[in-house]
């Protein structure tokens, strides 16, 4: 039945990628909220590439792209690398403006 489809693959992603972010809240670090903050951040990419890069940019059973498919526009490479900068920089800030406990 699991033809791996682009569409069912990537859906299959989005829910693991969820299911991840809701088992995150067992981690117990200090980092919890900044961890479960940026990880919904990516998760929700993940549900756009769900849908705009599966059904518009890749070929398959359930696409509206009709035919091969189209070129990934160079836009769509910083869109994707913007997030993870994001999260990278605030990252740093958070460890730079925390405050020393001795």
């Amino acid at each position: 039945y699991w033809g791996w489809d682009p569409k069912e693959t990537w859906a299959l992603i989005s829910i693991c990628v969820y299911a991840l972010i809701l088992h995150l809240r067992f981690l117990g670090s200090q980092n919890w909220p900044f961890i479960l903050a940026s990880s919904s951040v990516l998760g929700f990419y993940s549900v756009l590439m769900t849908y705009f890069g599966v059904n518009y940019y890749l070929s398959g059973l359930h696409s509206y792209a009709a035919g091969d498919p189209l070129p990934i526009p160079t836009f769509l490479y910083f869109l994707v690398a913007i997030p993870f900068a994001l999260v990278i920089l605030a990252y740093f800030k958070r460890h730079l403006s925390l405050p020393k406990l001795i």
